[in-house]
This record gives C-alpha cells, sequence and structure tokens, in this order.
C-alpha cells in the first residue's frame, strides 16, 4: 500500500484553487453528492464543481439553510441528510437511488471537531458516528448510483491530526476513562484514511477509486454544531489559543499562509476537487493527498500536539494507511451499524 504513497509531480501547490484544479475539465453530465457542501470548504467545492458544468446534489440536516446558501450556484440542489441518524442516511441514498441517476463523484465533505462529549442515540461518540461511520453507512447506500457511473470517485475528507490516534480498537465509543475531543477527532480523520484504502481494494475492480484529503487548516470552516449561534468558527480551540498558533491575527482576521497550512477556503477545497476530478489521478487510487498532490509518507513521524499548536508535519503516518487495520475497520463498521 504504502509504495502508492508518493508525490507525481501535478504541478500545483498548496496555494492552487479549486477553480485552478478545475481550469481546462469539463464536468457537464458529472452527478456529484456533497456532504456539507453548503458552508465552507463545502461551499467552495460546490461552487467550483458546478462553475466546470457539474450537477451538485448538496446533503445537510437542514436543507432550507442549505437550498438558501446555494442560491445563485447553477445545477445546485438541496436534501436532507443527517450523518448521526441512520434513517436519514438510508432516506438521503433511497431518494438518489430512485432519481435513478448515477453518482460520479461522492464528497464524503461534512465534520464535527472538538467539544463536549456527545453520544448519538446508539450511544456512539459523535466524532466517530458523524465523520466515519455516517458517511461509511451513505457510502455503501450509495454503492449501485456509483457503479452505474462506470468510473467514480469517492473522497474523503481528513486531517493532518490522523497523527495523533490509530484507531481506538478496543474502545472507539470512549465508554470508558476520560473523554478528549481532539483524541477524539483524530481517531475520526484516521478512520476516514482507512476507509478510503479499503473502499479503493473492494471496489477498484468497479471503476470506483477511493481518496483521503487533508485540506489544510482554514479557520473560517464550520465543524460542528459546538458553537453559540453567531459565534466565529475557532477549529475547537479558544481564540486566544488560536492566536498563539498564528491562525488569528491580533483583531482576529484569520491569517492566510497556504505554505503553512493557513488556508482560505477555495485554496482549502482545492485538494478535495483534484481528487475527484484530476485525469492525473488516472489508475491510482486508495491514497491520502495533500496541497493538490499525493503526500510522501512520514516514516519518522514526531509527536502531533493540537491543543500546544505544534504542527511538525500533516504528511500521512503508517497506521492510517495499515491494509489490515482498514480491512478491520471496515468488519467493525459493519457491526456497529448492523449490515
Amino acid at each position: 500500500m504504502t509504495q502508492k504513497q508518493h508525490p507525481i509531480g501535478t504541478g500545483f501547490t498548496a496555494a492552487s484553487t479549486a477553480d485552478d484544479v478545475l481550469a481546462g475539465i469539463d464536468l457537464s453530465g458529472t452527478n456529484v453528492v456533497v456532504t456539507g457542501g453548503h458552508q465552507g470548504l463545502g461551499l467552495a467545492a460546490t461552487r467550483a464543481l458546478s462553475k466546470a458544468g457539474a450537477s451538485v446534489t448538496v446533503a445537510a440536516r437542514n436543507p432550507e439553510r442549505a437550498a438558501a446558501a446555494l442560491a445563485g450556484i447553477e445545477r445546485a440542489e438541496a436534501g436532507q441528510l443527517d450523518l448521526l441518524d441512520p434513517a436519514s442516511i438510508d432516506a438521503f441514498a433511497a431518494r438518489y437511488l430512485d432519481s435513478g441517476r448515477p453518482l460520479h463523484i461522492l464528497l464524503n465533505n461534512a465534520g464535527i471537531q472538538g467539544g463536549p462529549l456527545v453520544r448519538d442515540d446508539r450511544g456512539y461518540e459523535s466524532h466517530f458516528a458523524t465523520n466515519h461511520l455516517g458517511h461509511f453507512q451513505l457510502t455503501n447506500g450509495l454503492l449501485p448510483a456509483l457503479r452505474a457511473a462506470h468510473g467514480a470517485r469517492v473522497v474523503n475528507l481528513t486531517s493532518g491530526a490522523h497523527r495523533i490516534s490509530d484507531i481506538r480498537w478496543d474502545d472507539p465509543n470512549f465508554t470508558t476513562g476520560d473523554y478528549d475531543g481532539h483524541l477524539a477527532y483524530a481517531q475520526s480523520k484516521t478512520a476516514n484514511i482507512l476507509f478510503a484504502v479499503e473502499l479503493d481494494r473492494r471496489w477498484a475492480h468497479d471503476g470506483i477509486r477511493g481518496y483521503a484529503v487533508h485540506p489544510g487548516i482554514i479557520v473560517t470552516t464550520n465543524l460542528g454544531p459546538w458553537r453559540p449561534e453567531g459565534a466565529a468558527p475557532t477549529l475547537g480551540f479558544p481564540v486566544d489559543a488560536l492566536r498563539a498558533m498564528g491562525m488569528l491575527d491580533e483583531s482576529g482576521r484569520p491569517v492566510i499562509d497556504p505554505d503553512n497550512e493557513k488556508k482560505t477556503p477555495q485554496q482549502g477545497a482545492s485538494t478535495s476537487v483534484f481528487a475527484a476530478t484530476s485525469p492525473l489521478l488516472d489508475g491510482i487510487g486508495g491514497v491520502y493527498l495533500k496541497d493538490n498532490d499525493i503526500s510522501p509518507l512520514d516514516e519518522d513521524p514526531k509527536p502531533f500536539d493540537m491543543a500546544g499548536g505544534e504542527f511538525p508535519s500533516t504528511d500521512v503516518v503508517a497506521h492510517a494507511l495499515d491494509p489490515e487495520s482498514a480491512r478491520r475497520l471496515w468488519k467493525l463498521s459493519e457491526e456497529l451499524l448492523k449490515v
């Protein structure tokens, strides 16, 4: 697996935008589903994909609010989806399949980060349930439409924070011991990568390829329901901590420095869009991307301390690519979802 994990020299950079990587690509007739595609990174991806000719279905907890955010974007519609509600996921997938449309691109973009311990109605920890299990159920539910595309891509949004934690195999739902929201987030981001690895192994023969994407750090992204209504997004960190990390200036404005991970939504969405559409990835799948290229494997990872603001690297580490772990997670996910 890891032999595929090396840059291929795409010509794009950390500063490239979603429009940059789509230049010259015609997506007319392409059907796309973007979870959380009405805000932040998702909205930037939706705009760029629509501009290139794609028809985009945005999956959102509140479709009315999503529809308002999508006003003026051609070929974009909103559908109801709550990733913490299995019945809502099944209903979304059923509606899409009933439409008879093939699905060429599934961008599993929505996610949450940080905050106190929250459990869904099944007792599952919310990061693992939302960021991984919800998208796992959705992707499997949409499999017939992905197969019908005769060439499809599934893109999972992950994070360099995957380096903090492997899957907590004995207790993925934090049923014992102290709870750490950042650790829970990191576990879910490792799961996003392992899911892409195993998806690609299982479905590549059907023309369905899987990718995991680290978008960079986008302070203006809304990553969850933990913020008070109207409060500025903070990625799960106090504003003072973001200032200390150099992510906000003294006036509270985001610092943009793409070479050091700090990006605009348009720059952050570029790698998702690149993974979803670029012909440079034809024949390649099951890899982790950042800065519009395949990431190198970090064979000597240093400690990654999110709370302390130390980000030595966001390159992928081996535990997130391990094929046996990827198979094990798939089986665990099926067991938890009672498939």
